[in-house]
């Protein structure tokens, strides 16, 4: 055997070798050495991507984080209710209990346990469990007006707080059972049929984010098997794009499903949101008196948290709106009781938002009138958003500028209202900046002059003015991606000849 000291000393940075063969082994060696450093530094920028990809997953399936959330529906619930205390339980495929809020919040764990048994197998909640069938598609709300009078309730031992009525949701998507939605008071005869249909609406939405957890869990399993499983990386970002429009059409049902039909009126809508799900809503519904209330917003930011305060803020307005109404009482006059409804209800929904959600910083921009049918009065209020736009027959334009701040940045914001007329054969225009913010080819905006000169002519209805806005926005952007959502909502007073 050669003897390794006797080594050329000039050949030393190639390391111990022993004949002109071994000297080629080691080359070979380095450039495989070197096409691995490459790989790994592939692998890493692809698992950053990655990580970065799914952050808001793995938040979303972190056990203080989905806690806090069930706490917050609550939360919600309660305050959008007005009901005392709440449970959530969360199920999975099999009906089997994954997480619980419970009412009796001090209790231990294993008492959580044994309460939880006891309440799905002979309470309230599991008599909703038990007499679901979604594949019949017969899986309704209970509520119990009064214990006193109604089996279903279960008045357990030692039960540290008063019950009378009591009402329990199902939390449903699709063909599965997500979870149970339980409200209580103090009171019987408490929860009125707003309050039910609110609440019946809101487990609608939580539903898609429970729909969506699932698969972000999936996806974050994907992620911790990244260096055996990069094909399934693919299929889960396929499967959570698939789920993202289906998050956007879930959204669009959201949205009124009827839009009414006033006699010597006309309102339509259009609604196209970007990529992902959206923060944009509007509203229109019926008031007392000949009135009709207009919403139209824009939540801040894009993504599941837009669409989730989206439906909060709709909500909020709702329920607020709705519940002035019933305490304004018959010593207000018609009109002045419908306008302070719906721009009070403004003025509560900023409080709630900044009071409750200060810390993630969401607000939103939004247009919201009361509309006397019998004469064309609108008082409004402008929350920041784009001015909407009263087009009259002739082609003349009249802006209504913001009246104050976007919706729920601070807990005591003043948004004083303002007062305009539509006057036969005007229409009011209302709009999101997705329509002036469009984004050409050569990343040009649209803007406010472009879309003014659109509608300088006059339109024989009101679809065809809906339809001039959207070819021009469309015709503006062409190949470019559309970066937010586009909405619009129109009002037009017929223009009647007697």
């Amino acid at each position: 055997m050669p003897n390794p000291v006797a080594i050329n000393q000039s050949n030393k940075t190639a390391g111990f070798r022993y004949d002109n063969e071994k000297i080629v082994d080691m080359k070979d060696l380095q450039q495989e050495i070197n096409r691995l450093k490459r790989e790994k530094a592939v692998y890493k920028a692809q698992s950053r991507m990655l990580e970065h990809f799914v952050s808001i997953a793995r938040d979303s399936v972190d056990k203080k984080m989905i806690r806090a959330t069930l706490q917050k529906t609550i939360d919600v619930s309660i305050e959008l209710t007005g009901a005392e205390k709440g449970s959530l339980f969360l199920l999975d495929e099999n009906g089997v209990v994954i997480e619980s809020m419970l009412t009796r919040t001090q209790a231990t764990p294993e008492e959580c346990q044994k309460l939880v048994g006891t309440v799905l197998n002979k309470g309230l909640a599991g008599w909703v469990r038990h007499h679901c069938n979604i594949a019949d598609g017969n899986c309704k709300l209970a509520y119990v007006p009064d214990i006193q009078k109604d089996e279903r309730w279960l008045t357990l031992p030692g039960q540290p707080y008063q019950v009378r009525s009591a009402l329990t949701v199902p939390i449903i998507r699709k063909k599965r059972l997500f979870g149970l939605l339980t409200l209580i008071h103090s009171r019987p005869d408490y929860f009125d049929p707003e309050s039910i249909e609110l609440i019946e609406m809101a487990a609608v939405q939580i539903g898609v984010v429970l729909e969506n957890a699932t698969l972000y869990a999936k996806l974050e399993e994907s992620y911790r098997r990244i260096t055996c499983a990069k094909n399934e990386i693919e299929i889960y970002s396929g499967a959570l794009d698939f789920e993202m429009k289906k998050g956007r059409k879930i959204q669009l049902d959201f949205l009124p499903e009827k839009i009414p039909k006033i006699p010597g009126w006309e309102i339509e809508t259009f609604f196209h949101p970007a990529i992902q799900v959206s923060g944009d809503f509007y509203d229109v519904f019926e008031l007392p008196s000949s009135h009709l209330g207009l919403v139209l917003a824009d939540v801040c930011d894009k993504g599941i948290g837009a669409a989730l305060f989206m439906a909060l803020f709709r909500s909020l307005i709702r329920v607020y709106t709705f519940s002035h109404e019933a305490l304004s009482g018959p010593s207000y006059k018609a009109m002045w009781s419908c306008e302070l409804n719906v721009l009070k209800a403004i003025d509560d929904t900023n409080a709630y938002i900044a009071r409750h959600h200060e810390k993630l910083g969401m607000f939103a921009t939004i247009f919201a009138g009361v509309l006397n049918l019998s004469n064309g009065e609108l008082t409004y209020i402008n929350a920041g958003h784009e001015p909407p736009l009263i087009l009259s027959d002739a082609g003349k334009i009249q802006m209504l500028p913001p009246t104050g701040p976007a919706v729920g940045l601070l807990p005591k914001m003043n948004f004083p209202s303002c007062r305009a007329h539509i006057d036969p054969g005007d229409t009011l225009i209302a709009y999101t900046d997705g329509v002036t913010e469009a984004n050409s080819p050569a990343n040009k905006i649209l803007g406010r002059k472009r879309l003014h000169l659109a509608l300088s002519k006059r339109f024989s209805s009101i679809c065809e003015t809906i339809d001039q806005i959207k070819r021009e926005t469309f015709a503006h952007m062409g190949s470019a991606t559309q970066n937010d959502d586009i909405t619009l909502l129109c009002v037009r007073r017929k223009n009647i000849l007697f």
